[in-house]
């Protein structure tokens, strides 16, 4: 069972960082009644210059003068910020503006920033795992094969444009585009060669806009959920959308899962790896779990 931390004494310093090119992070107002509910939490807020700055530099910086971070962005800025985050050990805030948010859905955090906020503010927190490839961390799956060529051709217009409608339109126009090329997965000490359009290695629930990796996948439960789509037709994939969806594609006979705390794959050529939206890495590709690494201001349910 999932497992909330209760804040006993509710931290009072908050380095606050939001992401300005985030699909709502440009909206003054909405930021502004986040950080509203904050105050009169009794939060007392840091909020440097940020500038070009990468955020992992700043919260670098402010970490001794914080007893949290508050990031507000999509999950391309989380995932930007997570070694800086595991390094600083303060528990982390979100405020959901970017695209897909799929950390935030993982993690039941309201799309509404003035309610995430108010999460914020309850204090009530759980610890939650990290991903890895390559020494790259990601929250959610990483993945090589159709959702790196997606990553690849969705630009940061067209998702702050269409929002999570871009992924659909992204997505119709690669889809009959799709081949399968073959990959060598080693895990467990079991190899495995097959022929897939996707590989997929979830450290939480949802990614690219509400697919799920697995629909019992959790961020805290020391596994990476593993599926490969071993299809050799477009509509096959197509047909696999609504399974995708709820996380229930290893009912599939074409589709291989398995969960594991480290794997590896290699392919033929090299093959770009899209961790939480962005492209990371390329294989040969080694992946591993942090356990607990991060604690996550969450609603207050299931609660100790």
């Amino acid at each position: 069972m999932n497992q909330n931390i209760p804040g006993d004494t509710p931290p009072k310093r908050a380095l606050v960082l939001l992401n300005a090119r985030a699909r709502s992070g440009g909206d003054a107002a909405t930021a502004g009644s986040a950080l509203d509910v904050l105050r009169q939490a009794g939060l007392t807020l840091i909020e440097p210059e940020c500038g070009e700055r990468p955020f992992a530099d700043l919260i670098g910086e402010f970490a001794g003068q914080a007893d949290l971070v508050v990031l507000g962005g999509g999950d391309g800025t989380l995932r930007a910020s997570a070694a800086a985050l595991m390094k600083a050990a303060l528990p982390l805030g979100i405020l959901p503006l970017g695209t897909a948010n799929d950390l935030a859905r993982t993690l039941t955090i309201p799309t509404d920033v003035a309610a995430a906020a108010a999460v914020i503010a309850a204090g009530h927190r759980r610890a939650v795992d990290l991903g890895e490839v390559n020494g790259q961390l990601f929250f959610n799956v990483a993945s090589i094969g159709f959702s790196a060529d997606l990553a690849r051709s969705l630009t940061a217009e067209a998702k702050k444009r269409w929002g999570k409608l871009g992924y659909a339109i992204a997505a119709f126009r690669l889809l009959r585009q799709s081949q399968p090329f073959s990959v060598e997965i080693e895990h467990d000490g079991v190899t495995e060669r097959v022929r897939t359009v996707q590989v997929s290695v979830g450290n939480g629930r949802f990614y690219g806009g509400g697919m799920a990796v697995a629909s019992d996948a959790a961020p805290d439960d020391g596994l990476l959920d593993v599926y490969s789509l071993e299809v050799e037709h477009w509509w096959e994939l197509a047909a696999l959308v609504p399974s995708l969806r709820r996380g229930t594609q290893g009912r599939w006979k074409k589709v291989r899962t398995f969960r594991t705390t480290g794997l590896s794959l290699r392919t033929r050529r090299p093959h770009d790896v899209n961790a939480d939206g962005d492209l990371a890495t390329r294989t040969p590709a080694t992946f591993g779990i942090h356990r607990k690494a991060l604690r996550v201001f969450v609603p207050d349910r299931q609660s100790a």
